[in-house]
């Protein structure tokens, strides 16, 4: 979805927008004032470097800018932290953070773009501490992708990128010139990163109504209420001091006034004050300027285990619209706050519900929401994992296999997994703990658990109904319980093809009530070194748990602890443009009711 504006360049209408409005042409931008000239910092008091500054960018105002000389891309601004700064528990404010990242995202920008930019969105903001840095990371057509706010020597405070678009001069369409000479390893993973991010965010905007239906269907049947008493409202009138260099309001003062306002609402529901650790897509829809009256309106969409939603609109009227009562959208975004908990707490905000069609909109689009920054945050994660595999030694096969065993036990045993979609007889659910991710597929299988775990066990019979195996191969059996596999995977979505090498190991019940139990884990086996052509990968827990619910039916249960090495296979499913998980769940209960035992042998 996208809107063409009148000066040539495009504004996304992003998925993630609840909260609807018209879309403003952004209008009035001046010169841009950059604050870093080779390696020397340049004081923004200074006027007469200003005017030098100006007359240099001047030139290249209009069309590409291609044909320049590359100027260094970081923006470096240090501040001292005033008592002014401060929230009412002495710590910086989150909303003076944002004023800073704002500016300093604005400049980085302008500096690489050679000309007016205006801020269209700032993403994945996460708050650590405090500090500020930030550098170009990858332009994209008219967007330059930034990364906000990383403190330069001593710790990592909070991190946000930003897009900005160009403003040109007259009616020729903006060209950037792209990022080049990415000298590091570092700066290199940071611009393919910000494709990624990129490419996530129009899958996304494919998706998300698509997930929202899902999520309607998982709701149908409630009767909810939604609290109005953590509706907020306020006022504020835009003075000169609250305008940037272009001549309109900052986009970081319009944040800072966004987290006081959802800072209330959020406290109003839980009773006390909670912290604000990230912000979901700040949409800068269009400009205001001094005069301005900004009406802001937060409201609580939804709470979960341990955090809470809370949306923000502002609207912007001038003199005659105030009277006419005709808003201006400019701005809409998600801000997520965490209960502040001593070590062994489960922190809990109260529940909240609905009963408007607008309440039940915003119930369910924090659902989705949520679950598109769990995708997000593990698909662009770019943490090196430890080796996960471990030797394989048939003289330890009874402590392998146990632990192999026990670990699939306990991610079974998890609270708190989270639908995510539920058919017929199939229902995909998720678990999240920090960097901990697990999936699991319910199937509803109409045949006996002892033939399904004959089958399931078998692993060599999987590439009959997983599109995911292309073949699997026997390596060693060390006893009726425990045998050892090679694996081969095809390619996904223009990656390599993968390999794995598994350990199954395999259990009946002991008693009634009791799982058969299938579970898989990566061992390294000398006799299989890494194949040519393939990218040996890892798996460090998955597998079956088979629960009899009758002579003729069961319940199969398939757990998987997502790696780097899984990532690729269930991406789709968690960013939800694939159905991938509930097609090969589908697969799996035609092929077990099949009576395969007596075709094969």
């Amino acid at each position: 979805m996208t809107q063409s504006l009148q000066n040539g360049f495009t504004l996304d209408n992003h998925y993630l927008q609840d909260l609807k409005g018209p879309v403003p042409v952004p209008t009035q931008y001046a010169p841009s004032l950059g604050v870093r000239r080779g390696s020397c910092t340049v004081e923004p008091h200074k006027d007469q470097e200003i005017q030098r500054h100006r007359s240099a960018q001047a030139a290249p105002l209009l069309g590409s800018c291609r044909g320049q000389t590359p100027a260094p891309m970081d923006v470096q601004m240090c501040q001292s932290i005033q008592p002014c700064h401060a929230d009412h528990q002495g710590d910086l404010s989150a909303g003076q953070l944002l004023k800073w990242m704002d500016t300093i995202a604005c400049l980085a920008a302008e500096r690489h773009a050679g000309m007016a930019c205006v801020t269209l969105s700032m993403d994945d903001i996460q708050f650590e501490e405090t500090g500020r840095y930030a550098s170009i990371n990858q332009s994209i057509n008219q967007s330059i992708k930034l990364q906000d706010v990383r403190e330069h020597v001593e710790r990592l405070v909070c991190v946000a990128y930003s897009t900005f678009v160009g403003k040109p001069a007259g009616p020729q369409k903006v060209l950037l010139r792209p990022v080049e000479d990415l000298c590091s390893a570092e700066e290199q993973l940071q611009h393919s990163l910000a494709s990624e991010r990129r490419r996530l965010r129009l899958y996304n905007e494919q998706t998300f109504s698509t997930l929202l239906q899902d999520y309607h269907t998982l709701a149908n049947g409630q009767s909810l209420c939604l609290s109005q008493f953590t509706r907020v409202e306020s006022i504020e009138l835009v003075l000169p001091p609250h305008a940037n260099h272009h001549g309109n309001t900052f986009g970081g003062q319009i944040m800072a006034w966004m987290e006081n306002l959802a800072t209330v609402a959020a406290s109003r529901l839980c009773g006390c004050f909670p912290s604000l650790r990230s912000v979901d897509m700040f949409r800068f829809r269009g400009p205001s300027s001094v005069g301005d009256r900004l009406v802001f309106k937060a409201v609580v969409n939804n709470t979960f285990n341990n955090s809470i939603e809370v949306g923000v609109r502002v609207e912007a009227y001038n003199c005659e619209e105030w009277t006419a009562d005709k808003p201006r959208h400019i701005n809409s975004a998600f801000l997520i706050y965490q209960l502040a908990n001593t070590p062994g707490d489960v922190p809990a905000f109260p529940q909240v519900t609905y009963t408007t069609q607008d309440g039940e909109r915003r119930y369910l689009s924090a659902i989705v929401r949520k679950r598109i920054r769990m995708a997000r945050k593990h698909i662009l994660s770019c943490k090196e994992e430890a080796p996960l595999s471990v030797p394989w030694d048939k003289s330890n096969q009874v402590y392998l296999g146990y632990n192999n065993v026990a670990a699939l036990t306990v991610m079974a045993g998890k609270q708190d997994w989270e639908a995510s979609s539920i058919s017929d007889r199939v229902g995909v659910y998720v678990h999240e703990e920090v960097e901990l991710l697990c999936v699991q597929v319910q199937m509803e299988v109409m045949t006996s658990a002892l033939h399904a775990f004959t089958l399931l066990a078998d692993l060599t019979l999987r590439p009959l109904w997983d599109q995911h195996y292309l073949s699997c191969k026997e390596v060693e059996r060390a006893d009726e319980e425990e045998t050892v596999y090679h694996i081969k995977c095809p390619p996904i979505n223009g990656g390599k093809s993968r390999d794995f090498v598994f350990l199954l190991s395999k259990r009946q019940p002991c008693k009634d009530g009791d799982p058969y139990v299938v579970s898989l884990r990566s061992v390294t086996v000398t006799t299989v070194p890494p194949v040519e052509g393939f990218l040996r990968s890892e798996a460090k827990c998955a597998g079956f748990l088979i629960h009899s619910m009758g002579l003729n039916s069961c319940k199969v249960c398939y757990y998987n602890q997502v790696t780097s090495g899984v990532l690729p296979y269930v991406a789709g499913n968690l960013a939800g443009w694939s159905k991938s998980m509930e097609e090969t769940a589908s697969a799996c209960t035609t092929f077990l009711e099949r009576d395969l035992i007596t075709t094969l042998f």
